[in-house]
């Protein structure tokens, strides 16, 4: 994908899966990772754990990848609601529930696809790979 093949989106694929067994701790590596590869087009909400609590936690992953929009939605407990949704000129015309494996490669997919037109898009990918 650096190198120009946009079909070969299985590093960034790769780079975004991580031991998910920790459900908190992935969501907050993967959450970074978005953060920092995507500037302007993440949206990560982060809530206390307990009251008055200074450790906060992901509860929400929003993320705009050309027509798609990605939303990821954590209970605190380990369970995830993930959705993709497709929309055109900003009315959503598919609304499509995935798991959270599949969720990531289609952003890893989509990101790719992306990268193939867009400079910007490419520089994020390699900010995600490094």
């Amino acid at each position: 994908m650096v190198d120009g093949q946009p079909d070969d989106f299985e590093m960034v694929a790769a780079s975004l899966r991580a031991d998910d067994s920790d459900t908190r701790t992935y969501l907050e590596a993967l959450a970074s990772k978005l953060e920092g590869a995507l500037p302007g087009h993440v949206q990560v909400e982060r809530h206390a754990r307990k009251l008055l609590s200074h450790d906060k936690v992901v509860r929400r992953i929003a993320v705009a990848v050309g027509d798609c929009r990605y939303t990821l939605d954590s209970d605190g407990s380990g369970t995830v609601d993930c959705t993709r949704a497709k929309a055109v000129r900003g009315i959503v015309l598919k609304n499509e529930r995935l798991g959270l494996a599949d969720w990531v490669t289609a952003l890893a997919q989509d990101m790719a696809a992306q990268a193939a037109t867009s400079e910007e898009a490419r520089i994020a990918l390699q900010r995600l790979l490094t």
